[in-house]
């Protein structure tokens, strides 16, 4: 929309206050700053929620796969053919073989519930939920023969280990003699203490080789399951669609999506929930620019009449309104970008000075899952937004628009 000079100049001072013009002034800015909340919340809440969803992606299926070929019973005797059979699988680019069983972990006295997760040692050098995630120590210090492991931070807290301290591992299914059965127990020293950062796998993990495992669990030459890594994590049941006739009778093949639904199903429908609520803000702030705009046509109606007298177009005054209107959910629009950001950088401190305001810790990794507030902005959401902002600003300016164009100067000066 191209305006005159003319129109630009009323538009200029009907957005600035005029003597006596104080409240609508007023209400204008409350709109602008309405809108600018809504905007910058939208912004935020998406963001975090679109972390949520990726952060929990990477890691637990950095750290599982995106899809496991699992055994009945928990066992894949045959698992070099099925491994074959896994990687000749168009769409798969990655099969290692894994095993992993809950057990328990003993150091003075302090027993723990563990996820024992046995691998190989090129899967535990290059998984990218491991890099860079050691604390203490060095998954280098982990080697086959030798009773080192690597355990997550939460287990080390729990257990008040640290590296280099020896830890116990439980086996309850042990060997049988002719008294019962005797539960297996070694002795494992701490060779690196990871934090990948959900606390469900920083407080059971342990980390050791495959064939440790395999002794320590009395498997033999077996393994429990074997992980997948597909091209496309989205489309991982049509790619291993062939392979479940294959493997049926042998084992069952379960993604990511099952293997996880409820949780991100329900990270879906909190997105959908805060899209839609906080929306609300900003059709509230569009109410506000509408009613200042009606009081703004209210207020200038004598003038608008001698403008009409002077010659201004129908077509000119609806301008000057709508630009009014836009102009304020743009600006306020454009604020709320900034804040958003700003919140979103200094997110983390944000939540440090909330908790130590209120004395709450708001963020319990054990509910949240992750140790840490994500954010992750989505351009394409991000414009959304602000289409919608700058698209309900318009919408709002229409009607006292149309309201000023309509003014009959006779009217209005008939008695002047």
């Amino acid at each position: 929309m191209i305006l005159s000079r003319f129109e630009r100049m009323i538009a200029k001072r009907y957005l600035l206050p005029g003597k006596g013009e104080g409240f609508i002034f007023l209400v204008a800015g409350i709109s602008l700053v309405a809108v600018m909340l809504g905007v910058a919340a939208l912004i935020i809440v998406m963001s975090v929620m679109n972390g949520f969803r990726a952060e929990l992606f990477d890691k637990i299926v950095g750290l599982n796969g995106h899809a496991v070929v699992q055994g009945y019973g928990g066992r894949l005797p045959d698992w070099r053919r099925i491994m074959a059979e896994v990687k000749a699988t168009p769409g798969v680019v990655r099969a290692t073989p894994l095993i992993e069983q809950p057990l328990l972990a003993n150091f003075n006295g302090r027993v723990e519930a563990v996820l024992v997760r046995g691998m190989t040692m090129d899967d535990i050098a290059s998984n990218e939920s491991l890099k860079g995630k050691v604390k203490v120590g060095n998954m280098a210090n982990l080697a086959p023969g030798r009773n080192v492991i690597a355990i997550g931070s939460g287990l080390a807290d729990n257990l008040g280990v640290t590296v280099g301290n020896t830890i116990s591992i439980i086996n309850p299914a042990g060997r049988t003699t002719p008294f019962g059965t005797v539960p297996r127990e070694i002795g494992y020293e701490v060779g690196a203490v990871f934090e990948v950062g959900i606390y469900d796998y920083d407080k059971a993990f342990v980390i050791m080789p495959m064939q440790n495992a395999q002794q320590l669990l009395l498997l033999g030459d077996v393994v429990g399951n074997i992980e997948v890594t597909t091209s496309d994590p989205d489309k991982v049941s049509d790619i291993l669609s062939p392979l479940a006739d294959k493997v049926e009778g042998r084992a069952v093949i379960t993604d990511w999506r099952q293997m996880n639904a409820s949780l991100f199903e329900a990270l879906q429908v909190d997105r959908i929930v805060s899209f839609v609520v906080l929306s609300l803000i900003i059709l509230v702030a569009v109410f506000n620019i509408l009613s200042s705009l009606i009081m703004l046509v209210r207020a200038k109606t004598r003038d608008i009449a001698i403008l009409r007298t002077m010659g201004a177009r129908r077509s000119s005054l609806l301008k000057i309104f709508v630009t009014v209107g836009v102009t304020i959910g743009s600006l306020g629009m454009a604020a709320g970008v900034v804040m958003g950001f700003v919140f979103l950088f200094f997110r983390e401190k944000v939540v440090a000075f909330i908790q130590l305001v209120t004395g709450q810790n708001i963020w319990d990794p054990s509910v949240r899952f992750l140790a840490e507030l994500p954010s992750r902005p989505d351009p394409v959401e991000i414009v959304v937004i602000c289409l919608m902002a700058v698209g309900f600003s318009f919408l709002a300016t229409l009607y006292p628009a149309f309201k000023a164009a309509n003014t009959d100067p006779v009217q209005v000066l008939r008695y002047e």
